[in-house]
C-alpha cells in the first residue's frame, strides 16, 4: 500500500457514520501513511485471534475480565514501560510485532476485539492518558490498556484526574470522567500524539502528516486543516499552507477570524 492509497481508504473512513467506522483498517491505514509499503496483514491477523480468543472466554468471565485476560495475558499485549518514547508505540503494525505500546495504539486492537465479541466497550479521551470503558452487568467499568488491562478504580480515576489539572468538582464527576467517545475520536486522539511528538522532535513533515490523518478522518473539523497549514509554513511550502487554511476556510466554525489572520501572515511571505 502506498501513501496515496493510505489517504484514500482515510477518506472513505472519514465519510463513513461512527456507527460503521472501519477502526482497524483505518489504523493501519494511518501507519503505512507515516511508512508506506509494509505489510499490514500481521495486524489482521492478530485482530482476527483476539476477536476468536475473547468470544471463547465470554460467559466464564465478566466481560472486562475477558478481555483484559485475552489481550493482555493470552495475547501479551502491554504497555511499553522501558521505552515510552518509542516511535513503535503508535503505530499499530509495528505494536502487532513488538506486543508493546502506547494506550492509544493498544486500545484500537481492543476495541476492535470487543467489537468481533459482541462486548461493548468504548475509547475514553482521559487527561494524558488512553483509557477503555466496558459495559458490565453491575454498570460501566474503567480499564488500562497500558497496564495489562487492569481495573482503574473511581477513586484512582479521581486522583489522576487531579493529577492531570482537572478541578475537583470536576475530577469527582464519574459522568464525566468516563464519557466515551467514538472509534473515530479514539484514532485521532492517536493521531494527536504522533501531532505533538513530530512538533516536539522538530519533524515537521511528520506532523504535517498526523495533521492530515485528522484532516481526513474527521472532515467536517477545520482545526486539523490549521495544523497542517501550520507544519507546512514550517517547513517553507507556503503556497501548501495557503492551500490547508483555504481547507480550514471553508468550514463554518468560529475560528474564522483567527483563520484569515493565519491567511494574512503566509501571502505576506508569498509576497
Amino acid at each position: 500500500m502506498t501513501r496515496d492509497d493510505a489517504e484514500a481508504v482515510l477518506t472513505e473512513a472519514g465519510q463513513a457514520e461512527d456507527g460503521g467506522f472501519p477502526l482497524l483498517e483505518a489504523a493501519i491505514a494511518c501507519a503505512i501513511h507515516d511508512y508506506p509499503f509494509r505489510d499490514p496483514e500481521p495486524v489482521r491477523v492478530l485482530a482476527r485471534n483476539a476477536g476468536e480468543r475473547l468470544a471463547e472466554r465470554i460467559g466464564g468471565e465478566g466481560p472486562d475480565e475477558a478481555l483484559a485476560e485475552t489481550m493482555a495475558a493470552d495475547l501479551r499485549l502491554n504497555g511499553d514501560l522501558l521505552n515510552y518514547d518509542h516511535p513503535g508505540n503508535t503505530d499499530v503494525i509495528d505494536v502487532a510485532e513488538r506486543r508493546r505500546g502506547l494506550s492509544a495504539t493498544l486500545s484500537v486492537f481492543y476495541l476492535d476485539a470487543a467489537r468481533r465479541a459482541g462486548i461493548k466497550a468504548q475509547g475514553v479521551d482521559f487527561p494524558g492518558h488512553f483509557l477503555l470503558r466496558v459495559e458490565t452487568p453491575d454498570g460501566p467499568v474503567a480499564l488500562d490498556p497500558f497496564s495489562q488491562g487492569r481495573l482503574v478504580l473511581p477513586s484512582e480515576l479521581t486522583r489522576r484526574a487531579l493529577r492531570a489539572g482537572l478541578t475537583p468538582h470536576v475530577a469527582d464527576r464519574l459522568d464525566v470522567l468516563m464519557a466515551p467517545v467514538s472509534d473515530r475520536q479514539a484514532l485521532i486522539r492517536l493521531q494527536n500524539v504522533l501531532f505533538t511528538r513530530a512538533l516536539r522532535a522538530g519533524d515537521y513533515e511528520g506532523a504535517e502528516r498526523s495533521a492530515l490523518r485528522r484532516a481526513l478522518l474527521d472532515p467536517d473539523d477545520h482545526r486539523p486543516w490549521l495544523d497542517v497549514a501550520s507544519a507546512r509554513e514550517k517547513q517553507g511550502a507556503l503556497a501548501g499552507a495557503l492551500e490547508a487554511l483555504s481547507r480550514a476556510r471553508t468550514l463554518d466554525d468560529p475560528g474564522e477570524t483567527q483563520r484569515r489572520m493565519s491567511m494574512d501572515r503566509v501571502r505576506l511571505q508569498l509576497n
